[in-house]
């Protein structure tokens, strides 16, 4: 603020202010804020994508959307680039399209849902994500065709248009009314599913999933977020529960240290991609997550 007063005309100071009342909730000063940023300067990108992200959170998908395209022109941004055009939501008359998952495991899961509204376009439809979701996603409805995501190769297969995944709901005008909800849109493995009910129909006490870390790939996001193990112990004082880690990575050694009283088995070895958790999650009774993947 004390910068804005010295130099109204300062985009820059005018945007970290509208993300620093974005972290205080204040979404509508965020808004305000951003918007003088972008007038200030109209190419100024990160200011559109945070004012894209505070409309978002307020609810303003109509306002939203639009503006959370300038995540790809952010030079920061890791969205993958292709020379075919990007797909603007008209009817594929049987062309290919190239879905790319472009931010996390959470995103990912989240967003495929939308695949089903491409694929009635009447186009070809190849979903490209993250390895560890393949053996998840692979029976989802919505694509033909789905490949590995290997960022410094490009696809194995040939497309006419391509679409990051998170421009899907902007491009459908999509609003709280809107939002696809034909739930579940992902199967759980049998095979998994059943094997893993075996393997913890033994335990009669209420079962719960933690996960108290996220990926460590952003040093903000993960520290703005993850706990520790720890944190949970006062759950320890009620009874009859047991605890299951589905927490991986490093932050997944704190299990062998639990808190005092606190049952836990450790499944970070078991979980080998994300059909393994959804098989587990399947047959546990709460799953408490900082991490949006879990969720």
């Amino acid at each position: 603020e004390q910068s804005i007063k010295i130099n109204p005309g300062f985009a820059k100071a005018n945007n970290n202010l509208g993300a620093a009342l974005q972290e205080q909730g204040k979404l509508p000063e965020a808004v305000a804020s951003s918007s003088r940023a972008t007038a200030l300067k109209p190419d100024f990108a990160l200011a559109h994508l945070n004012k894209s992200i505070a409309l978002l959170l307020s609810g303003n998908y109509q306002d939203g959307w639009p503006e959370y395209e300038w995540r790809l022109r952010c030079k920061d941004y890791n969205c993958r680039k292709f020379i075919q055009p990007q797909w603007d939501g008209g009817s594929l008359n049987n062309r290919s399209l190239l879905v790319h998952a472009e931010q996390g495991f959470g995103d990912t899961i989240q967003f495929v849902r939308f695949l089903p509204m491409v694929q009635s376009k009447g186009g070809r439809v190849i979903f490209e994500c993250q390895q560890a979701l393949l053996p998840l996603l692979k029976n989802c409805a919505g694509f033909d065709e789905i490949l590995e995501n290997v960022p410094a190769r490009e696809p194995s297969v040939n497309f006419d248009l391509h679409v990051p995944l998170l421009s899907l709901p902007g491009i459908f005008g999509t609003t709280m009314d809107t939002i696809p909800s034909d739930v579940p849109y992902i199967t759980v493995d049998s095979e998994l599913l059943a094997e893993w009910r075996k393997r913890l129909e033994h335990d009669k006490f209420f079962k719960i999933g933690l996960v108290w870390a996220g990926r460590p790939s952003s040093n903000y996001v993960y520290a703005n977020r993850s706990r520790t193990l720890n944190d949970f112990s006062l759950l320890t004082e009620i009874p009859g529960l047991t605890f299951y880690t589905l927490q991986k990575g490093l932050a997944s050694v704190e299990a062998l240290n639990p808190p005092e009283s606190m049952t836990i088995i450790n499944l970070e070895s078991e979980l080998h991609d994300f059909s393994d958790t959804a098989a587990v999650i399947a047959n546990l009774d709460l799953v408490i997550s900082v991490d949006t993947a879990a969720v």
